[in-house]
């Protein structure tokens, strides 16, 4: 198996009216299955426009700028949703809708691919930005502009490559996994919502000197920058039939999020592009369909 990984760069995608609002527990950063959906709904327009061959393996996503459509007035306490209700009815009032939490995003995607051979590569990324301006979606918010996708091709342990490609992704933040901190709450008996709570609390302590000054600090329970992320589903109920459901021919079942921590981290300190990449994995056992970061 080679030790090349072909990479698929679509820089800076402005993105608008994303979902926010990516489980019942979190609201920010939309989740990653938006994010491997997306790459997944792009490879099925090319398979089925000229490339039945191109795979996506795997996907990272790297936030330059995420504006969260929130509002705070003097003297509020919490934030409040900025929230639409269109089309307005026929007295002119606004219609009862469900509320819902949307940011505007500018990001950057790249894609472990395969399937394409390197003389159609031209053609290949021509196809690509296509699609792209064909209506298509990116966590249910509208694309409206992106910068020209290139190809990059990284042998394992070439940190000359891998550092010219990270060099693209400044200034972002690289969204990877930190499943690793629950396990470890959960291995010392920790209850899993505690446990991240924990993790995203800021601590304030102060501390009174010899002569009376009194120093304040601030810290969390672990370094970085570690956010709430919801990152796939659980099943609730068994596979079957379900009135109304969108595709008959597909088993239907009901789900929850899963929501795990994650931490942005910039580019530059990664070891290798396997960190910032994400794929799909399932466990049947335990009816999850998750994504979780490249082993």
């Amino acid at each position: 198996m080679s030790s090349i990984k072909k990479l698929l760069l679509i820089p800076h995608i402005n993105v608008h009216n994303a979902n926010a609002l990516s489980s019942p527990f979190t609201i920010g950063f939309p989740a990653m299955t938006a994010w491997l959906g997306a790459t997944h709904a792009l490879q099925r327009k090319l398979n089925q426009n000229g490339y039945p061959n191109a795979k996506f393996n795997a996907t990272g996503v790297i936030s330059h700028d995420c504006q969260l459509q929130t509002f705070k007035g003097i003297d509020d306490f919490v934030h409040s949703i900025v929230g639409t209700g269109n089309p307005l009815d026929k007295t002119g009032s606004r219609s009862a809708f469900i509320e819902e939490a949307r940011c505007h995003l500018d990001i950057s995607l790249v894609i472990d691919f395969q399937g394409v051979d390197k003389t159609d590569e031209e053609r290949f990324i021509n196809q690509v930005e296509k699609l792209l301006h064909s209506n298509m979606k990116m966590a249910a918010g509208d694309i409206l502009s992106f910068k020209q996708p290139s190809i990059y091709r990284i042998e394992q342990g070439d940190d000359v490559a891998l550092k010219q490609l990270t060099r693209k992704f400044m200034p972002g933040y690289a969204l990877i996994e930190r499943r690793d901190l629950l396990k470890e709450a959960m291995n010392d008996g920790e209850d899993v919502m505690q446990a991240i709570i924990d993790y995203l609390a800021i601590h304030h302590t102060c501390e009174q000197s010899d002569d009376e000054r009194i120093t304040w600090s601030s810290h969390r329970k672990s370094a970085g920058w570690i956010v709430p992320i919801a990152t796939g589903f659980q099943g609730i109920s068994e596979l079957g039939k379900a009135k109304n459901q969108r595709d008959s021919d597909t088993p239907h079942r009901f789900a929850e999020a899963v929501v795990t921590l994650g931490e942005f981290k910039m580019p530059h300190r990664m070891n290798s592009i396997e960190q910032i990449l994400w794929q799909y994995h399932t466990d049947l056992n335990n009816d999850l369909y998750l994504c979780q970061a490249v082993k």
